[in-house]
């Protein structure tokens, strides 16, 4: 289970005291949960009227800085390409996985200063975040058109006889080259038909040169087979080759432009492995930055609204819950018997549960402080 809850609830005598508490309801004897307290540092509060406002600040940017981190992650996934089963091992916070950065969670106080006030932390984050997101969008888009590029080189020489690039399969030797009279033609012919292609092709058109056919290459389907005959038969030739069936590439050969194909492949391909390193090292480095960064505005949501639901002097214990699967919803029957005393009006309400007039803003309400950490960031299964 990669699915965390982290909430809060008031400290009885001490916040120790209701720690226990939540490790004798769900875990004592009904294993519910794996537990570990979520240690936020003592922040500065701040009036009740910046309070309120940064609760709301902090949802959007909560959002903000997720779809960032699930960006950067699915973008790790797309560049490493064929082996996304390493793409779980890349995805490290502060160098350890990240359920053992979110269990283990330690403020960067470096980072984040503490003295400053909370809107400050917020903004630095914010700013944080949407340079990372900028810088994701830039690096992304060259890669991708040098990905497409290359992609697009490499689907011409790849496929069928009718549509792809020929330049790699025929020599200098299979032309009649600079003659004023003659030209080779290159034409597909199916499999099946190689006995009517001998049979017919010198009699396609007048002026076909006799026994002058040779198969230059064969995929699954057809061969490429050369023929050389008049100029001035061509059209009469293409005719009558697909009224019998065989298909006439347009192709004339060039060996300056067939060089300059090459060696833009060459090129792409080295830029796209040249690239390659430090672009995963960049999304290594800025995913780690933005999880850590998604981390703390759960802690920042937590304090603020615990200060907001439970008053001052600030006084709670904030718990990182990892539900057992199997049992989740008699974990939330549980908590909700353990803190329902703290509302009286939370009635279980699920964001699942269409009530008219009620507006939750998608967000489950319960008598306690509660926020989901999913840590599986990604649309596949790894």
């Amino acid at each position: 289970m990669t699915e965390f809850w982290l909430i809060s609830a008031p400290g009885e005598k001490t916040c120790q005291q209701t720690w226990d508490k939540l490790m004798v309801a769900t875990t004592r004897t009904n294993n519910l949960s794996t537990n570990n307290k979520f240690n936020i540092p003592d922040l500065k509060v701040g009036t009740l009227d910046v309070l309120v406002g940064l609760s709301d600040e902090l949802a959007k940017l909560d959002t903000f800085v997720e779809s960032v981190v699930k960006k950067v992650a699915q973008y790790m996934a797309d560049v490493l390409e064929d082996s996304r089963d390493k793409v779980q091992e890349n995805l490290l916070a502060n160098g350890v996985d990240l359920v053992t950065y979110v269990t283990r969670f330690q403020w960067d106080m470096a980072k984040y200063p503490i003295k400053q006030s909370l809107k400050n932390i917020s903004e630095i984050i914010s700013k944080q975040v949407t340079q990372i997101d900028n810088d994701l969008k830039a690096r992304a888009s060259a890669y991708n058109n040098l990905k497409g590029n290359l992609q697009n080189l490499e689907r011409k020489n790849a496929g069928s006889l009718m549509t792809r690039s020929l330049a790699d399969i025929v020599k200098k030797e299979d032309f009649v080259l600079d003659s004023e009279y003659l030209i080779t033609m290159l034409v597909v012919v199916p499999k099946t038909s190689y006995a009517d292609w001998q049979k017919t092709y010198e009699t396609l058109a007048e002026m076909v040169v006799p026994r002058s056919t040779k198969l230059l290459f064969e995929d699954s389907d057809s061969g490429l087979f050369s023929v050389t005959l008049f100029r001035k038969a061509v059209d009469d030739f293409k005719h009558k080759a697909r009224e019998n069936k065989f298909t006439v590439r347009d192709f004339q050969y060039n060996e300056e432009e067939m060089k300059a194909d090459k060696e833009e492949m060459t090129r792409l391909s080295t830029d796209k492995k040249k690239q390659f390193g430090p672009l995963v090292r960049w999304l290594k480095v800025n995913f780690s930055e933005a999880f850590i960064a998604w981390i703390h505005i759960k802690a920042l949501r937590v304090f603020v609204e615990s200060v907001l639901r439970y008053g001052l002097p600030v006084n709670f214990q904030a718990m990182l819950l990892q539900p057992n699967k199997k049992n989740m919803k008699k974990l939330r029957e549980v908590l909700y018997d353990l803190y329902k005393h703290l509302d009286s009006s939370a009635a279980i309400i699920d964001a699942s549960m269409d009530i008219p007039g009620l507006n939750l803003s998608q967000q489950e309400y319960y008598p306690y402080v509660y926020y989901k950490i999913d840590c599986n960031l990604l649309d596949f299964k790894v």
